[in-house]
């Protein structure tokens, strides 16, 4: 029999999580954290970075500051080398950095923005799932949680570039679960609906918000720390035997 506290225990191992500075990204960091994992953290910038390890480290966790913006490839392979000469392994990544700026009318979308999203999102997606990927083929195993959204298969107004480039990242998850299932890598998504972040209060605090929470059947928005059990889940024992899925923590969330 399966001992289940044990098997949702991460001591030991090595997560790295990106767009940890802010959010949802912090809100996993910590339950990942708080579950026994050492952690590798990036963003952009370092200020949050650095505050969040102050206050892991004051709990007693293990916390590596490496800011890196993933849509540079060359950096995020710099990134993943720094983590493993710190750690000595990468037992498992949260690729949760995102943008979404723009909420437009889709013929108003230009060129630079449709690309910024891309850059990111997707692109930057893959560049954290090829280098981390590396170091877990050769290890045997690891496993790897991109996050994505409710919005990759539910359609909504003026977010075509963001929906795109969630629905790649679900693609493309599908198709690494496949290809490195045999040799101990196993890759899901997890697609959160909407949470009150400094990302989506503009967009809840205007009229919008209403017909959001109206869509979702439990009567409200997601708080940032209702996300990190799932991620746990996903990064541990726990999810041995899950890959290639996705798991969907969105309060029943459909498009109104």
């Amino acid at each position: 029999m399966n001992d289940v506290n044990r098997d949702l225990r991460l001591d030991g191992r090595t997560v790295w999580v990106t767009g940890a500075g802010k959010g949802l990204g912090r809100a996993m960091a910590v339950a990942l954290s708080q579950a026994g994992a050492a952690l590798a953290v990036t963003a952009r910038t370092t200020g949050d970075l650095e505050q969040l390890a102050s206050d892991l480290s004051g709990h007693g966790g293990k916390v590596l500051v490496a800011p890196c913006s993933v849509s540079d490839s060359t950096a995020v392979r710099s990134t993943v080398e720094r983590i493993v000469d710190w750690a000595g392994r990468l037992d498992a990544v949260i690729n949760c950095a995102g943008v979404s700026p723009h909420f437009t009318r889709s013929e108003k979308v230009t060129d630079d923005a449709w690309r910024q999203v891309m850059d990111v999102n997707l692109a930057g997606t893959f560049y954290c799932c090829r280098e981390a990927g590396k170091v877990m083929l050769e290890q045997g195993g690891g496993s790897i949680v991109n996050v994505s959204s409710v919005h990759a298969r539910t359609g909504f107004e003026r977010i075509a570039a963001y929906a795109a480039s969630k629905g790649g990242v679900e693609a493309l998850t599908k198709s690494l679960a496949v290809e490195w299932a045999d040799r101990g890598v196993r890759v899901n998504t997890l697609a959160p609906g909407y949470f009150r972040t400094d990302l989506s209060s503009g967009l809840l605090d205007s009229r919008w918000g209403e017909r959001i929470v109206d869509g979702t059947p439990l009567g409200r928005v997601g708080e940032a720390d209702e996300l990190g059990g799932a991620a746990v889940f996903l990064a541990s024992d726990a999810s041995r035997f899950v890959t290639g899925t996705t798991v969907t923590v969105d309060g029943g969330w459909t498009a109104r």
